[in-house]
């Protein structure tokens, strides 16, 4: 008997350790590149904060050639991340096929596909929330999207007519 509880205690203590481990890997998830965010609530703050819309990254970070591309000929630039700063939030919504991310992420990011009807990748939406208290759910205004182009001023004049058409 004492075996048995020794077991189930061992058990207790070893579930416990995994479900810590589990939190702290979720809590510590970060998006690939440096200064984006990967959470929609969070992004929604700061573009209330702000007053910035939103420019979501739809991203398959470990297998997608033309998304690599993208952050090296534009999201690594020190330029890029100027313009960004002073311009739009953002937001990487990564499809990994390597890497796990935690599972709330990974729902996120296919509800936000389904939403914007993105079947290729990389994919970049500029858009505006509204939140719905009431229900919790957010409503979309969309400015655009672009997907791969192959220097910083491309890219940024692409989004910045985006931004011109915005109406706040």
């Amino acid at each position: 008997m004492q075996s048995i509880l020794l077991s189930k205690s061992f058990f207790s203590v070893v579930f416990c350790l995994f479900s810590m481990t589990i939190s702290l890997n979720a809590q510590a998830y970060k998006a690939e590149n440096e200064g984006w965010l990967v959470d929609l609530n969070e992004a929604y703050s700061q573009s209330k904060k702000t007053g910035k819309p939103i420019m979501a990254n739809f991203t398959g970070s470990d297998w997608c050639g033309w998304c690599k591309r993208l952050t090296a000929a534009v999201f690594s630039k020190p330029e890029f991340k100027t313009w960004a700063a002073k311009n739009v939030i953002l937001l990487e919504l990564d499809f990994p096929r390597g890497k796990a991310i935690p599972e709330k992420i990974k729902n996120q990011n296919a509800d936000l596909q389904r939403a914007f009807n993105v079947s290729g990748f990389p994919t970049v939406w500029v858009f505006d929330l509204e939140k719905d208290t009431k229900n919790n759910t957010y409503q979309i205004g969309s400015l655009g999207k672009i997907g791969y182009v192959p220097t910083v001023e491309e890219f940024t004049t692409g989004v910045g007519q985006m931004l011109e058409k915005r109406t706040k």
